[in-house]
């Protein structure tokens, strides 16, 4: 059982009332100002500030009559006031419902009356959405707390319509006039509803407790006491993945827990590196959207590296690999090559990264290896959804036997592999396959208002995730398929489709990939978007002087891409069935705006059909012998 003394620890930041006493300018909350139009330096509030704020933010809310188990909702980017207002629904006993930041007013209207919101902190920004004639339900909203300032005209807009509208002073004055006490919940309340932006019909809301989420903290902080590399207060984490994504507000949970920093980037993710060489963070966490291209950035600049260099990196690799492999640590493997070469990768992430974590869709084995090596610090790979109230799987740092793997089942819980006849995985084989089940102190009670779906998902106390999973005779469980996207070609052969997007997102020149197959052709075709720089050193060396659009279009360019497709597929050992036949060039990221992708940049499968049908029939056409449409 856990100590219930630490619910009052959780609900009050981590640590924050033992720090606020002893420590009081220890940083918690860092983020940057913008100073004569130029990004300035991190400044930060101190873990006394977040406290007292905290403090204030929910007698407010108290004062504008919230009462325990009132939906409060958080729309906006990461930032201090995200938190604060996150920290004070928990010191009250109110229900946290974050929103994508890149919801537009649909999803927003959705969530706001499906999970039946009373009031909202949102981003200045956001304003405009929740005002949209798109987002009817926003006329429920009893009061609209905005992070900053409202501009006089919104105000009035806010007003006009029954709602009460407030800057964040204005907010905190309140509640420095109105103090209230605060109302710890018990372990069994709900923490927060958090809605995943699912890849078909509308968003589902997620229920976790206080228990849930504490559950998750201790059990991080046990599994990194085993190694030397564990989280301290002098830590900092860069916090740039979305707050409404169970991964990051976990990660921060856990820094505040341990009284680390966390610091925010400050907006534009193609700048990130700037907010890396700023704050030099000692943790990062990544995600298959954003580690492979940073391994591809790095690539590149090797590439561009004189002859004789260019074979030393290689010697240094295979050099440091080969010693990593014998079991010796990341930091004794060979201390020429980090200090002749791996030492600028890891001052690319700024410096003094101890930990990289990876969450998301699986990396790639060749990804992964990659950073062990290069980056001069610890890789891990975790495994989990927002059901599982986080990673419910992370590997071992240093161990090169759980390369590709996600490691094994997390403190807290247990997990089985259940059958999947159709697909042909069987736990009782050699090795185990199987549906991956889950169980445990983390796992999310049920489905907001949904009880015919969370029947569906947890059966005889299980939660069944849709993954298939391999269990490797050291306890370690490896991601391999997905249950709902198999597909049967023409000649009866099964096809993974997430699988082979996986394998063949690694190949350098692709930025994302799309791949396309049925029961009535015989081959697979795809959808790609090409690495920008890339195509356009390539089209500078081919003589062909024409728009990066007008490229994508090039027959001579689509049969360099599918080249460099048919060698990766070669190296991974794909069979002859799983390569690629034909492929359309898009010029633009599958993105939000036409419905693609979901706001964690899932593809939305049946959307890319309808989408890109025409594209898809033109391809098929051009293969001898498929003239079927789809």
């Amino acid at each position: 059982m856990l100590d219930s003394s630490m619910y009052e620890v959780f609900v009050l930041c981590g640590q924050a009332r033992v720090l606020a006493k002893k420590k009081p300018q220890n940083g918690m909350l860092g983020w940057r100002k913008f100073v004569d139009g130029r990004i300035g330096p991190y400044v930060w509030k101190t873990y006394k500030e977040v406290f007292d704020e905290v403090l204030h933010i929910g007698s407010a809310l108290r004062a504008s009559d919230a009462e325990p188990g009132s939906r409060i909702g958080v729309y906006g980017s990461n930032c201090p006031q995200w938190i604060v207002t996150m920290e004070a629904c928990c010191a009250h006993s109110l229900v946290c419902v974050p929103f994508y930041d890149n919801f537009g007013p649909g999803a927003v209207d959705f969530i706001i009356n499906h999970g039946e919101i009373d009031y909202v902190f949102v981003q200045d920004t956001k304003v405009k959405q929740l005002l949209s004639p798109d987002c009817k339900s926003a006329k429920r909203l009893k009061a609209i707390v905005c992070f900053t300032s409202l501009p006089d005209e919104e105000k009035d807009k806010i007003t006009s319509i029954g709602i009460k509208a407030y800057s964040w002073e204005e907010f905190l004055h309140m509640g420095k006039e109105n103090p209230s006490n605060i109302l710890p919940p018990l372990a069994c309340n709900i923490c927060t509803i958090m809605y995943t932006s699912g890849t078909s019909g509308d968003p589902k809301g997620v229920i976790l407790t206080h228990e849930n989420i504490v559950a998750f903290i201790r059990g991080m902080d046990l599994f990194l006491d085993q190694f030397e590399e564990k989280m301290i207060v002098a830590d900092v984490y860069l916090s740039f993945l979305p707050l409404a994504h169970i991964l990051d507000r976990t990660i921060e949970e856990y820094f505040f827990y341990k009284g680390a920093s966390v610091g925010y980037y400050h907006g534009d993710i193609n700048a990130l590196r700037d907010d890396l060489m700023e704050l030099k963070p000692t943790l990062f966490v990544g995600c298959k959207a954003y580690l492979p291209s940073f391994v591809s950035g790095i690539k590149k600049a090797v590439e561009e590296l004189n002859p004789i260099w260019r074979r030393v990196f290689g010697w240094l690799y295979k050099y440091k690999l080969a010693w990593m492999n014998k079991g010796y640590k990341q930091s004794k493997a060979s201390l020429l090559a980090d200090l002749l070469a791996f030492k600028r990768v890891k001052a690319r992430l700024g410096g003094r990264v101890r930990l990289i974590i990876s969450g998301g869709a699986p990396l790639s084995s060749e990804v992964e290896e990659f950073l062990r090596v290069t980056c001069c610090t610890f890789v891990c790979q975790g495994y989990g959804l927002t059901e599982t109230c986080g990673s419910t799987t992370l590997s071992f740092p240093d161990k090169m036997c759980m390369l590709g793997t996600v490691g094994p089942i997390s403190v807290f819980n247990e997990l089985q592999l259940e059958e999947v006849p159709e697909m042909g995985y069987n736990p009782l084989g050699d090795p185990p396959r199987g549906e991956i089940c889950v169980r445990g102190k983390t796992i999310f009670t049920r489905y907001y208002k949904n009880p015919e779906l969370t029947r569906e998902a947890i059966r005889d106390g299980w939660f069944h995730t849709g993954d298939i999973g391999e269990l490797h005779p050291n306890g370690v469980l490896k991601i391999i398929d997905r249950k709902k996207n198999l597909i049967k070609l023409s000649q009866g052969e099964y096809i993974a489709l997430e699988h082979l997007e996986n394998v063949y997102g690694i190949t350098p020149i692709l930025e994302d990939i799309w791949v396309y197959g049925n029961s009535f052709k015989s081959a697979l075709v795809a959808v790609i978007v090409p690495n920008r720089k890339i195509i356009e050193k390539w089209a500078y060396s081919n003589g062909h002087m024409v728009p990066f659009s007008e490229l994508c279009s090039h027959d001579q360019l689509k049969k360099y891409v599918l080249s460099e497709l048919k060698l990766t597929a070669e190296r991974n050992k794909l069979k002859g069935f799983e390569h690629i036949k034909a492929i359309t060039l898009e010029p633009y990221p599958f993105d939000m705006e036409r419905d693609l992708v979901t706001a964690t940049m899932k593809k939305r499968r049946n959307n890319m059909i309808k989408y890109y049908q025409v594209e898809i029939e033109e391809l098929y056409r051009s293969l001898t012998g498929d003239k079927h449409k789809i």
